[in-house]
């Protein structure tokens, strides 16, 4: 209770008497004043009183500050129960690892040999042939590439004759059959009595372009064509067109002899057949006319030789046949297929393929 102002004294507002009132309330305590005291010195005394009281001030700041601890002891409890879980599952896991392991103790796996490696990689099949193919190379250097007897079908072929052509020669193609080249039926006949005659061709630097679409497009209608997929058709690119041509000759077919003719010489087919019948089984043939010539060494000439260094100071090539006419029998054309990839190639195709026979035990 207040008390009532004396005379002369002024009295207090109502919101400074409410706010004490109602602290009044929530302190649950009561306000000390005497009678004859004012407000003023009232309020000090209740600012004294509290100062000498700071439980009842603080009470409900300290029970939110005594949840702190009990909200960490539950989650420290919820982080026991998960470690000790999977403590006690990978105790469960290795017990159970351990029984596997001794009731299989008696049946440990094999050794993985290379070859059960390729079969579980589904690589047997390559793994065979590779093996297959170390053995042929084994061989066929233990006979020098020379001698021995090579797999080949019962029936052999007398020889295989590839026609150097281009894409700008079908006149050309087109005389040759119309005259020593037979076509159609009796070009297949002339297979049947163990020759066969393909125009020999690569692909155009832009393939699939005009000039690739016009040879498959008559190809399809002469069937005459030896068709180098992996070589490019250019002037510059003659010596390794050799490689090429050898190769998929010996490949496709297996013959007696193969032989490379130019597309500026008419050919005496049945000078040729009676020719290669007399040397039918022989090893290590090279046939062709044979020259030899100077190594032009400057260049911007004709026939410039940017090995020309490779030839002695006498600038001049080895003995080997024109490219007019090059023949070769199975084996040394099997060498070539062979050794391909490590050939060395010159400027011209003659020299390069009679760079490749000197040095073997061969029959000019």
């Amino acid at each position: 209770r207040l008390p009532f102002p004396r005379v002369g004294q002024t009295q207090p507002t109502r919101g400074l008497v409410s706010v004490l009132c109602r602290r009044t309330m929530e302190t649950g305590d009561r306000l000390p004043i005497r009678g004859g005291e004012t407000l003023a010195s009232a309020m000090k005394q209740e600012r004294r009183w509290r100062s000498h009281h700071p439980k009842s001030s603080s009470s409900s700041s300290a029970s939110q500050s005594s949840r702190a601890p009990l909200v960490m002891g539950f989650l420290s409890c919820l982080a026991w129960l998960y470690v000790a879980g999977r403590l006690w599952q990978d105790a469960e896991n290795r017990l159970l690892l351990s029984d596997l392991l001794q009731k299989n103790s008696g049946h440990l796996p094999k050794v993985l040999t290379v070859e059960d490696k390729l079969l579980n990689l589904g690589c047997k099949e390559i793994g065979r042939k590779t093996v297959e193919a170390e053995m042929d190379l084994t061989l066929a250097k233990s006979q020098g590439y020379l001698r021995g007897n090579v797999t080949s079908s019962e029936k052999k072929l007398l020889a295989v004759v590839g026609v150097y052509t281009g894409f700008g020669s079908r006149i050309k193609r087109n005389i040759f059959r119309g005259s020593w080249m037979p076509r159609g039926d009796a070009l297949r006949k002339l297979e049947e009595k163990g020759v066969v005659i393909r125009f020999v061709i690569g692909r155009s630097a832009n393939r699939g372009d005009s000039l690739d679409r016009n040879i498959d497009d008559e190809n399809r209608q002469t069937k005459d064509f030896l068709i180098l997929e992996s070589h490019e058709e250019a002037a510059e690119e003659l010596p390794r067109k050799a490689k090429f041509f050898f190769s998929s000759a010996v490949e496709s077919w297996d013959a007696e002899f193969y032989v490379k003719v130019d597309d500026n010489i008419n050919l005496d087919l049945d000078g040729l057949i009676e020719i290669l019948e007399k040397r039918r089984g022989g090893h290590g043939l090279y046939m062709g006319c044979m020259k030899s010539g100077g190594v032009i060494s400057e260049e911007g000439r004709q026939w410039y030789e940017p090995e020309w260094w490779k030839f002695g100071e006498a600038k001049s090539y080895f003995r080997h046949a024109a490219g007019s006419l090059i023949i070769l029998s199975n084996n040394l054309a099997r060498y070539i297929n062979i050794n391909s990839a490590s050939l060395q190639t010159y400027a011209h195709d003659d020299t390069s393929v009679g760079s490749w026979i000197i040095g073997l035990d061969a029959t000019y």
